[in-house]
């Protein structure tokens, strides 16, 4: 079993920046992959706002480094979850993104390989490091971008959180820093949400939301959290505009434009959702759907929506759009009478057709034609 051994070298706090060093030895006893110098890692962290770096380096030498390849695996959790994340870099550090989590457990392992073979030479033992942020007192939280310009975020405020506690919020886009304009409060006058608007985003630019819960009774008492967002994975977009049907070849087509977006208006970048009414709802990447006409029921309906999905990954549906009636009463009139007439002509068409045919009226039309052409047209007049 591995002798762990946690040595604080460097200790700097300030509001920005800590730093921390632990060490761990690697354990004796290791089999085939472990030289028998041994490997050991060394982990220490810089805190700045969210983003936790998480940094090591390890005892091998130059020539070691020169000769083989090196790589690293990294494991780590955040508090309250279960989901272990492991990655295998090689850079000596990471970013950590803490958003809400109060802190993380992590793990670092150095494993050299050989360069023509790619087998594995010897690998240390992990070395684990806990980190311990602040209390987070509020939890899903939730923003979205709507109408092009509006901006809401809302969150809970957990039951633990002291009673004078409240919260207030701002958000960082484009190098410029802007205040929530309207609060949104629960029963006890508490901040749960912030709304924005004529706000507008540039889509490839990140805005960095900052949530601040302040002790009221001593308001140099704060905590911050922070999450950033890119705008167009969290923009709701309007239902689809223009929607209209027509009837083609037998079958009834569904038109519709795509809605206003924050980024890219490009047809690829939208996917689409058709339903009509009795029948399953459809995913559609093109700006139309059409299906056969059968005997139409009273009263059905078509509605569409749509989110980005090819350009960006988005999770977010608009709303449907207003529903159209293809086939109410005055729509079932027109199609019917339209049918109606096209059988008709079709069936008057064939019935002359066979008269002509019985009563051999070509015969006789071209008999006629023939003796006027012969009278010519002196003797045309005098008749």
């Amino acid at each position: 079993m591995a002798h762990v051994t946690a040595v604080p070298v460097i200790v700097i706090l300030s509001f920005f920046q800590c730093k921390t060093l632990f060490s761990t030895s690697l354990a004796s006893g290791q089999h085939k992959v472990t030289d028998a110098l041994g490997l050991h890692n060394v982990l220490w962290i810089t805190k700045h706002d969210s983003r936790i770096i998480l940094s090591w380096n390890n005892n091998l030498t130059k020539e070691e480094t020169e000769k083989h390849t090196v790589k690293y695996i990294l494991s780590y959790r955040f508090f309250n979850t279960t989901q272990e994340r492991k990655e295998r870099l090689q850079e000596k550090k990471k970013i950590i993104h803490l958003e809400l989590h109060s802190g993380f457990n992590a793990k670092v392992k150095t494993q050299l390989f050989a360069k023509e073979t790619g087998e594995i030479i010897k690998e240390s033992d992990w070395t684990e490091f806990t980190y311990k942020a602040p209390p987070v007192y509020i939890q899903n939280l939730s923003c979205i971008i709507y109408n092009i310009s509006f901006f809401n975020c809302t969150w809970h405020i957990k039951a633990e959180a002291p009673e004078d506690i409240q919260i207030f919020s701002s958000y960082k886009h484009v190098g410029k820093v802007f205040e929530c304009q309207q609060y949104i409060k629960n029963a006890k006058k508490k901040n749960i949400g912030c709304h924005m608007k004529e706000i507008y985003f540039q889509p490839s630019r990140k805005i960095k939301l900052n949530i601040t819960a302040r002790n009221l009774r001593n308001n140099s008492r704060q905590l911050s959290y922070y999450k950033a967002f890119t705008p167009q994975t969290i923009e709701k977009l309007n239902p689809p505009i223009n929607v209209s049907f027509s009837l083609e070849n037998r079958s009834i087509k569904i038109h519709w434009k795509p809605p206003p977006t924050i980024g890219s208006a490009s047809n690829k970048c939208f996917l689409y959702q058709v339903k009509i009414t009795d029948l399953k709802i459809v995913n559609v990447t093109e700006q139309n759907y059409k299906y056969p006409f059968h005997k139409p029921a009273k009263r059905c309906t078509a509605q569409v929506r749509a989110k980005k999905e090819i350009c960006i990954r988005n999770k977010i549906w608009s709303e449907w759009s207003e529903p159209v009636f293809i086939h109410n009463e005055k729509t079932v009139d027109v199609l019917l009478l339209s049918l109606t007439l096209f059988c008709l002509l079709m069936f008057l068409g064939g019935l002359l057709m066979h008269a002509c045919k019985r009563w051999r009226c070509t015969q006789r039309l071209l008999q006629e034609y023939q003796k006027r052409t012969e009278m010519g047209p002196f003797n045309n007049r005098n008749v």
